[in-house]
Parts: structure tokens; C-alpha cells; sequence
């Protein structure tokens, strides 16, 4: 089957990177004769019909932009068998061959059915911030997200010194620690709870109490959202050993602001990519990046990855304290 005309489209959370990969695939697409077709919010977008037409001006001056062009949703309606069946009408209705779906796991689930149940050829792309998807190195977003934690933390850190205080700061990751980890190794942080792994309160809190004898007063407690609330952890620690704790939730910050270099070049390569598999009559694929090699895996095998590194950087942290 020769790809005419492809979709594109941005789900579930944000990242810096994916208007760099949105330019990409555009781009590359109309160097080879196709046309392409950009679909507004998500999976949402297929079902209400907001379908646009992207050319060569459509995607000038975003390479260096944060967030989404496309916008992006997650889609309750696609979830059902009459969403998807709207979805694939509207995708019939507007001559769409092939869909590029830049998006985490969920968003890679959809573009899964869409291949097996419709027979919609799709490629996904690793868009999250928490790089918790098999099958690549890094994912669209996480390089900067931790970079702008970083940014916030060193300035709080400032603050923990200067006023002798214990910080607790939380940062995005609901299953996955990998920001914590990134973030509280790069600041130099004494403690960090992810929800990969069991925290022992009880062992930090008398760590606390031990290095506030020895006269060190301030103290950093990195904390992924998912594993528990930077309010509840200082609560806890303040009960426990009676020193001011204060905390710090980053939030949405962490989705936001211009990609780094490196979160720009991964999307501009792996856009490219996806329209080459096109090219090729390659489908149902999603693609990465592996020692800085493009990576092909199935979709249906790109699921959610733990970090490989969680107990070594764990041991780490604990060794530089």
C-alpha cells in the first residue's frame, strides 16, 4: 500500500520535543510527495473532527517551542468501540493513510488497536517527560524536564542553606521515579522516594536526627509524586524528629519551557524515522533511540520499562551523602 497522506497527532501529556518531531515528520513527509493532515487534541481530535492541513509554513519557528502545536487530550470516548469506530470514519473521511502517534504508553495502546483491529497502518513516537517506555534510551521530553527541576532545586537549595531548613520537593512521575532519581543525583540530595521501591521513613528520620547532632542543618528529600505527597513527607518528618520542614511541589513546570538540544534532535531523528518506516511499508511499529542507534520495536512490546539503573543510582545517592 502506497502512504499518500499521513496523520499526526500529539497525546496524553505534553514534552518539550514534540513540536521539534511534529516539524520533522512534516517536513520529511512532503520531501517525499505526501501530504499530511494534523489532528487537533489527541485521539479527541479524531472524534470531533478537528482535522487540519499542515504544510511547509504550518510548522515554521516551533522547533524551539515547548509544549504541543496539535494540542493534546486524553481521550475517554477513544476508549470505546464507538470512538474508535468515529475515529477510523473520520480518518476514511479525510483519506488518511497512516497515523505517526507521539505519546506514552496509553497513546501507544491506541495506536496498537487502531493497527490490529482497523488495520490502520501507525508508528508511535516516545513522548513522556517519565521515559518509562521499551524500546528506546530516551524519550521525547525527559531530558528537559529534569533539566528545569534541576534549575528550581539548585535555587532552593540556596534557600535550605542559607535558613538551615530540611526541603522537601516533589516533582512529576505518578509510576515512574525516573525524574526523582535524575534530579536528586544531579542536586546532590540526600534522600529520594520513588514508587518503584519501598521507602523506610524510620531510616531517614533518625539520618536526620544523627546529622543534626553532627551539626548539619539542612537537608533536600526529593519525592515523585506517584510514591507519596512532599506535604505528607514533611508532615512525617517534622512529627518524627521536631526540626522545621518545609516542601515544594514543582508541578507542571516540569512539562514546560524550550526543549534542550538533545530533546530537539531526538524528535527531529525519530519524525524522520517514522516516515522512512512508512516509506517502507513498515506498520504497527513504534521507534527509539538505542546507544544512539535508531531502535524498531512492535507496539504491542513497547510498554512501560523500569529504569534499569534504580538500585544503583539508589546506592549512590546514599554513598554521597
Amino acid at each position: 500500500m502506497a502512504i499518500k497522506k499521513i496523520g499526526i497527532l500529539t497525546s496524553g501529556g505534553d514534552g518539550p520535543g514534540m513540536n521539534a518531531a511534529i516539524r520533522s515528520v512534516v517536513r520529511c513527509a512532503l520531501h517525499y510527495g505526501m501530504e499530511v493532515a494534523g489532528i487537533m487534541r489527541g485521539y479527541d481530535g479524531l472524534i470531533t473532527d478537528e482535522i487540519i492541513e499542515m504544510n511547509h509554513r504550518s510548522v515554521s519557528n516551533i522547533i524551539n517551542r515547548g509544549g504541543t502545536i496539535l494540542k493534546t487530550a486524553r481521550s475517554e470516548e477513544f476508549r470505546t468501540e464507538e470512538g474508535m469506530k468515529t475515529a477510523v470514519a473520520t480518518l476514511k473521511k479525510y483519506e488518511i493513510d497512516a497515523l505517526i502517534v507521539i505519546g506514552g504508553d496509553g497513546s501507544y495502546r491506541g495506536a496498537q488497536e487502531l493497527f490490529t483491529k482497523h488495520k490502520i497502518p501507525t508508528i508511535g513516537l516516545p513522548g513522556t517527560i517519565d521515559n518509562d517506555i521499551y524500546g528506546t534510551d530516551q524519550t521525547i521530553g525527559c531530558r528537559t524536564a529534569v533539566n528545569t527541576a534541576l534549575e528550581a532545586i539548585d535555587k532552593i537549595r540556596d534557600t535550605a542553606h542559607s535558613m538551615e531548613r530540611i526541603f522537601v520537593i516533589e516533582v512529576m512521575g505518578n509510576k515512574s521515579g525516573h525524574i526523582a532519581l535524575e534530579v536528586a543525583l544531579g542536586a546532590g540530595a540526600e534522600e529520594v522516594i520513588i514508587p518503584e521501591r519501598k521507602f523506610d521513613y524510620a531510616r531517614m528520620c533518625e539520618h536526620i536526627r544523627a546529622g543534626n547532632t553532627k551539626g548539619k542543618l539542612s537537608w533536600m528529600i526529593v519525592v515523585a509524586e506517584g510514591a507519596a505527597k512532599a506535604q505528607d513527607v514533611a508532615k512525617e518528618i517534622t512529627a518524627r524528629t521536631k526540626l522545621e520542614t518545609r516542601f515544594v511541589v514543582l508541578g507542571h513546570i516540569q512539562r514546560g519551557g524550550d526543549p534542550t538540544g538533545q530533546d530537539r534532535i531526538l524528535g527531529i531523528r525519530l519524525g524522520a524515522a517514522a516516515v522512512d518506516l512508512l516509506r517502507q511499508g513498515i506498520y504497527g511499529k513504534a521507534v527509539g533511540l538505542m546507544k544512539d542507534e535508531l531502535n524498531v520495536v512492535d507496539l504491542a512490546a513497547a510498554s512501560k520499562k523500569e529504569n534499569p539503573h534504580i538500585d544503583s543510582y539508589l546506592q549512590l545517592i546514599n554513598i554521597l551523602t
